[in-house]
């Protein structure tokens, strides 16, 4: 298992250098410094000595890959490339365009984002599975053929639709729980209640009909042909041996979501004013802070693959013909 996990962590370097040269190019080649002083400082007619002036001050004035003025390993490391890119593998963000302090900001707004992505995700994955058990145990009645019906129609639904209609009935009309905004300690539950009940019931629809057929598939094997002939009843065989089989493509889906729990919804934390990752990323986009979206890329593509070695982590866990030589 160590020597695998190594392995898989060695076969991500070259991914992540790829990733982290592909997005230099991106913000530093096809899009210059001097793009992203006109940008920030706003003038159509603005002067070269305040691009000058904008490019020092955030250390886009040195050169990109090799600097010749300096000596020795200067000559590499006092550039821009290695200042601004490979510095992000010792998971130094640097500083934002407009001088706040990158790996703070993470530290900081990652909290709220967790208390958001986390009860959806569990409660979801609890109130998903139940549901498409229900179909499943009901199948080719009624039930299973309305569920069904009702899941198309939740999942063909825009998430803006859950957003604004449950802040206008329940926050608005009803008064239950506050629209939007956050507050720390206990006080955020308040606003939390909301968000989470929409992330869950916008998310039923498309993965109850998705673990639905995995249960469907399960059904018709053998084994549990096997089961019943062994006088087992309908519940059993659905709780103790499909849930079970099923679990290796249900881990498949839940287990990579986890590290992006970190990064937060860019909807439902913009909707609903929470000070969260997404809402940190769509800010940056729209302030055209490029040092904060180039963090973001590099940091959610790491998580992406821890995502994936958990994933074949947790196969372990559930079926015993995995084993990692």
């Amino acid at each position: 298992m160590t020597a695998y996990i190594i392995r898989r962590l060695l076969n991500a370097i070259p991914i992540l250098i790829g990733v982290n040269v592909i997005t230099f190019v991106l913000f530093f080649v096809v899009n210059s410094p001097d793009d992203m002083a006109r940008v920030q400082l706003g003038v159509k007619r603005v002067t070269p000595e305040a691009i000058a002036k904008w490019k020092q001050e955030r250390g886009y004035d040195r050169p990109l890959l090799f600097n010749g003025r300096s000596s020795g390993v200067g000559r590499l490391t006092d550039t821009i490339f290695f200042d601004k890119s490979v510095k992000l593998f010792a998971f130094e963000f640097g500083r934002s365009d407009q001088g706040r302090d990158i790996g703070y900001d993470i530290r900081t707004r990652m909290w709220p984002s967790l208390a958001i992505a986390l009860p959806v995700f569990l409660m979801g994955l609890a109130t998903y599975i139940a549901f498409a058990l229900l179909m499943a145990f009901f199948r080719a009645t009624y039930i299973d053929f309305w569920d069904v019906v009702l899941s198309v129609a939740m999942m063909s639904v825009s998430g803006l639709f859950y957003i604004i209609g449950g802040q206008y009935l329940i926050g608005k009309l009803w008064s239950m729980v506050p629209i939007s905004g956050y507050d720390g300690g206990l006080d955020s539950i308040k606003f939390l209640i909301l968000p989470v009940l929409i992330g869950v019931i916008s998310g039923v629809g498309s993965n109850a009909r998705w673990y639905r057929i995995i249960f469907l598939e399960e059904i018709n094997r053998d084994y549990v042909r096997t089961a019943r002939a062994k006088g087992l009843s309908e519940l059993r065989v659905l709780f103790r041996h499909v849930l079970q089989n099923a679990m290796i493509p249900i881990l498949t889906g839940a287990v990579v979501v986890i590290p992006f729990l970190f990064m937060g919804s860019l909807i439902t934390e913009a909707f609903f004013g929470i000070p969260g990752l997404g809402s940190y990323t769509i800010d940056a986009i729209n302030s055209q802070d490029f040092a904060v979206v180039r963090a973001m890329v590099f940091l959610g593509s790491v998580l992406y693959i821890i995502g994936l070695i958990l994933t074949d982590i947790s196969y372990t866990l559930v079926d015993p013909r995995v084993r990692f030589e």
